[in-house]
């Protein structure tokens, strides 16, 4: 390893840790009953259109994690929702979560910025669903910094970043764990039924990730056919499939 690259492993390590470590909220996650979550991040229009309607099928219901100042314009998971597609989904009981209005980063943005940013999103939230109001967060781009953190965390009922595993035990609510279904993970579906599982033996709460559903992904993405598979072994596994917001909900009703 060269120094460089030293140094660099050290910077992530850094945030790696303080981001895990500092302003947690921490939750008993005493559940009868495994959930899994599907939540899909700056909302690509396939993620509503091919996405949605695969959840349909099995009565899932999504959170979609929404930046609005992206509407409609192009991404590099394809073409954004537009409001119809965000009309649709509420329509049919799935979730809008929070992303920032402009998709700031969660390290590299000065944290007054970043705040900013959440309450225009949420603001515009209100101009097309006056009765409406975020509820959850799913950070852009990576785990937050600790002062990010700690301000967004007293905003939202629980925020998500990655991780790739589930939450199981006393869990950070301002930092929950997800598992992104993508190409840079090089996930087989043998690997996704095996956490599902593992999901269930543990009556853990399972929050899947991505971006677009579409035959040929992004690498942000997975396929249709993988998601389908994904979400069949979900449902079979006994889980409830909540969104991320009705989750926590749940989570604190079985936990009085």
């Amino acid at each position: 390893m060269n120094i460089n690259n030293f140094l660099m492993h050290i910077v992530l390590k850094y945030r790696r840790t303080t981001t895990k470590y500092l302003y947690r909220r921490m939750v008993k996650l005493n559940i009868a009953t495994p959930i899994i979550s599907f939540s899909f991040d700056d909302a690509p229009h396939t993620a509503f259109t091919h996405g949605g309607d695969i959840l349909n099928v099995y009565g899932a219901r999504a959170t979609f994690y929404v930046s609005l100042g992206m509407l409609e314009s192009d991404s590099p998971s394809g073409p954004i929702a537009s409001v119809e597609d965000l009309r649709r989904s509420v329509k049919e009981g799935h979730e809008l979560g929070c992303h920032t209005y402009d998709h700031k980063h969660s390290w590299d943005t000065n944290p007054d910025l970043f705040v900013q940013s959440v309450f225009e999103n949420r603001q515009t939230l209100s101009k097309i669903f006056p009765e409406m109001t975020f509820s959850t967060l799913a950070y852009p781009f990576c785990g937050p910094r600790p002062a990010i953190k700690k301000v967004v965390g007293q905003l939202f009922q629980c925020c998500r970043s990655g991780g790739q595993t589930f939450n199981v035990g006393t869990t950070d609510l301002n930092l929950l764990n997800a598992y992104f279904l993508d190409a840079r993970i090089g996930d087989t579906i043998d690997s996704i039924r095996h956490i599902i599982d593992k999901n269930a033996e543990s009556n853990g709460w399972l929050i899947f990730a991505t971006h677009d559903i579409e035959n040929n992904p992004s690498p942000y993405g997975c396929s249709k056919e993988f998601f389908k598979m994904v979400v069949a072994h979900a449902a079979k596994s006994g889980a409830l499939l909540l969104s991320v917001g009705k989750a926590f909900e749940h989570i604190q009703i079985e936990g009085q």
